[in-house]
């Protein structure tokens, strides 16, 4: 049978997701604890694979197996394999034709950054930060362009391995909260290092360093060395995963589990 699962874990435990020889993914440990239940090797597929620091608040993962075990199994059994840095928080049994990255129409991100004069401590590792006032309304002008099919090299990774650059966003929000600002993003599928250039790019606006329409002149532009640099990976989140609503899956789809760390 097919299994699916929802999974959260901090990234800044791990090297992030794709399994590595030495082990010390998120895939590794989830294969090695699913191997512990299903007695057998076990081979995920995720819906959205995330880098060194990552993290995620909602994860979606398939793995397929002959081992006949309660759903819960698969996650309370699992969860005393793992390490705490990685919980699975549901497990479906889905038609053989599912396929968790595959079958995803979006994916949600969410960067939490924290706007004040000295870095974080207690949620270090956690949320990504900057010192120098940000100007929250400059930004959410600024990200609007982004929204609709653009070709987006300017915020591609030099390594990216996707085929074409073109991606769909469905939308962009900034919004302040406190000493937080929140980026959410949501798109059919995002390039290596996008929203984190794309980030890092909005930071430059919100100070002031670059005017509004800039962005736009990025994407025009389709140049990677002329955006600004790849912000850090510690208040980024995979938050949700949307698919169509013929799947077995949570919230008939729609599966959406935004961090609120920090947030008031």
């Amino acid at each position: 049978m097919r299994i699916a699962i929802g999974i959260e874990y901090a990234g800044n435990a791990f090297e992030g997701w794709q399994t590595q020889p030495h082990g010390r993914t998120v895939q590794d440990f989830l294969e090695r604890a699913l191997a512990q239940i299903a007695q057998a090797p076990v081979k995920l597929v995720c819906a959205g694979r995330t880098d060194t620091g990552v993290h995620a608040s909602m994860q979606v993962a398939h793995f397929d197996t002959t081992a006949r075990r309660p759903l819960e199994a698969w996650v309370r059994g699992v969860n005393s394999h793992l390490p705490a840095s990685i919980g699975v928080l549901w497990a479906v049994e889905v038609d053989e034709s599912f396929h968790a990255r595959f079958s995803a129409e979006a994916r949600r991100y969410r960067y939490v950054l924290i706007n004040r004069r000295v870095r974080p401590g207690l949620a270090s590792g956690r949320v990504g930060w900057t010192h120098g006032e940000l100007d929250e309304l400059a930004m959410a002008e600024a990200a609007a362009c982004l929204v609709g099919e653009h070709d987006f090299t300017s915020f591609r990774a030099a390594e990216c391995q996707a085929r074409s650059p073109v991606r769909v966003v469905h939308s962009v929000s900034v919004e302040r909260r406190g000493e937080v600002f929140v980026f959410d993003f949501h798109a059919n599928a995002f390039l290596h290092h996008m929203i984190r250039n794309l980030v890092g790019s909005l930071v430059f606006v919100g100070k002031g360093r670059r005017p509004v329409g800039w962005m736009a002149e990025l994407l025009a532009a389709r140049n990677r060395t002329l955006a600004a640099p790849t912000f850090a990976p510690d208040g980024l989140y995979l938050c949700g995963v949307d698919y169509p609503p013929q799947w077995s899956l949570p919230g008939g789809g729609r599966i959406i589990a935004p961090p609120q760390l920090l947030l008031p």
